[in-house]
């Protein structure tokens, strides 16, 4: 789909929102980041994805207004639904997804960032969640992943009284993990990127697991699972591989099994 542009760099897949003037969502590349993010689950050549948008203005503005101008339910009710199913997909990704924050990241927008493991934003970007101020409510994980993220206190901030930050802002906040320079996102979370082809595919998707379980229970009920899938990882190729390319002291060769 020319609105959701996917291309390969190494084993990096690129998603690039384009959808001018603002890189809305649409039902349509919502639809599209969920089946894409499926697709490369099964592909074992990609080990991480960076989403990014296209221009130098805009990450994305989330979605559009006019879907919701009429208050139709059954419009919110199919756009929600497809919101939660594309970014709730998108943070299950098997491997590294990283959001390289060009621009103004709003609503939705900020919110398919929120659902990538690491955000890299420009200077001059600028992130909120202003739903609360046409009547709505970020619907796509907004309030749940923003107040993991930065706490309540600044969750609150920006969703009830309608904050918007600087880039510099919410990296103070842990918001965001790095701030570059204006143009310098995408090249900062490919580079990062490649860091995660250097470790073990199998075991990246066994510890990003266990690092999401603890917002879904107690540690102790993380713990035994953190044990078990550290065994389990002793049934892949990947493990051998890597503990011998340690010790040979040479480059792994990873095969994702």
């Amino acid at each position: 789909m020319a609105q959701l542009k996917l291309e390969f760099r190494g084993h990096t897949a690129l998603l690039t929102m384009s959808n001018p003037p603002a890189n809305t969502w649409t039902r349509e590349t919502l639809t599209a980041l969920r089946d894409t993010v499926r697709e490369l689950n099964q592909n074992k050549s990609v080990y991480a994805l960076v989403i990014t948008g296209e221009g130098q203005k805009f990450f994305s503005a989330g979605a559009d207004l006019n879907l919701f101008a009429n208050g139709d339910k059954a419009v919110a009710s199919d756009m929600a639904r497809i919101f939660g199913e594309a970014f709730e997909t998108l943070s299950q990704f098997r491997g590294v997804s990283i959001a390289a924050i060009n621009g103004y990241a709003m609503g939705g927008g900020l919110e398919v960032a929120l659902a990538c493991d690491i955000r890299i934003a420009e200077t001059q970007a600028q992130m909120a969640l202003p739903e609360a101020k046409v009547g709505l409510l970020p619907c796509a994980g907004g309030t749940q992943n923003l107040a993991w993220l930065v706490g309540e206190g600044w969750a609150k901030r920006m969703i009830l009284c309608g904050e918007r930050l600087s880039a510099d802002k919410a990296l103070q906040i842990g918001l965001v993990e790095e701030v570059v320079g204006t143009g310098e996102a995408l090249a900062a979370a490919l580079a990062l990127a490649d860091k995660v082809a250097e470790q073990s595919p199998s075991a990246v998707t066994a510890c990003k697991k266990l690092i999401q379980q603890g917002r879904h229970g107690h540690i102790n009920a993380a713990l035994p699972l953190e044990r078990e899938l550290f065994v389990g990882l002793f049934d892949t190729k990947d493990q051998v591989e890597g503990v011998s390319a340690f010790l040979q002291k040479r480059p792994p060769h990873w095969v994702n099994g």
